[in-house]
């Protein structure tokens, strides 16, 4: 993992938890906006994604996920400085385990686009397979136009090497029950200001699903935010100036509410 540090004094720390099947690369933009407004950035790759991918095919353990969430947000409390942890995807899904499963310190979370319900599965043949052999290779079939509508980032990630979809039967079963876990776990996380953003031409997951989990959690500071027209990847899209300028300033009141001078 990497840390860049805000460009001058650092008010707070952001730790991005990117999405399955991408890397922390893609966030190239969102981190340099973070650290021109006083922000120090830690992120890198999940397991099996980007650098630290060993294959093109996802098997790894749902449990490394959250054994290397768990190491960034611990990385990223060295500084003493406060911590705000965004995740994005399925790497939001990890994030809410990680509350559910206990305190976490921070000042606040961002969430955008997690995964709790899927709309977009793989191929029905595909899905069939899975129940007889759990090597067997399937694809998501997620591409880059599902995900925005920023063509200017098409070229790129259309010839990107370390973007894949590709996944064996048990890595997909394990994905189902993770998502089920998250969603229907009763359980409440701990009351921390929380900030969700939902695309409403979302074509990835139910947007539903993940409103309701947040109104579930019973917090006394949180916010929700349905952007018209944007994707799946609120953070890439035509109008991902708009979503920054909205998440900087849930983390700004946050810091005041702390007594921070922003």
């Amino acid at each position: 993992m990497w840390k860049w540090e805000a460009e001058g004094q650092p008010k707070a720390v952001v730790a991005i938890v990117h999405n399955v099947y991408e890397h922390h690369s893609r966030y190239a933009w969102l981190i340099q906006k973070l650290r021109s407004s006083g922000f120090h950035v830690v992120a890198g790759d999940l397991p099996g994604h980007g650098e630290t991918a060993g294959s093109s095919v996802h098997n790894e353990t749902f449990d490394t996920y959250i054994k290397y969430a768990q190491k960034l947000l611990s990385v990223s409390l060295e500084d003493g400085l406060p911590l705000f942890i965004l995740g994005h995807g399925l790497g939001a899904t990890v994030v809410m385990r990680i509350l559910q499963r206990g305190n976490v310190e921070c000042a606040g979370f961002i969430l955008s686009s997690p995964w709790l319900h899927l709309e977009h599965l793989p191929p029905k043949h595909s899905s069939v397979l899975t129940k007889f052999s759990s090597s067997v290779k399937l694809d998501h079939e997620i591409t880059i136009d599902m995900l925005t509508r920023n063509k200017d980032l098409y070229a790129e990630a259309n010839e990107d090497p370390n973007y894949t979809t590709i996944m064996t039967g048990s890595w997909y079963k394990e994905l189902q029950l993770f998502i089920k876990l998250v969603g229907q776990n009763e359980k409440v996380i701990a009351n921390i200001p929380v900030l969700m953003h939902s695309a409403e031409k979302d074509k990835i997951t139910d947007i539903k699903y993940a409103k309701k989990w947040l109104l579930a959690q019973g917090l006394s500071e949180f916010q929700y935010k349905k952007w018209k027209r944007l994707y799946h990847d609120v953070y890439q899209e035509p109008e991902r100036d708009e979503v920054y300028l909205y998440t900087e300033s849930f983390m700004h009141s946050v810091l005041r509410s702390l007594g921070y001078v922003v």
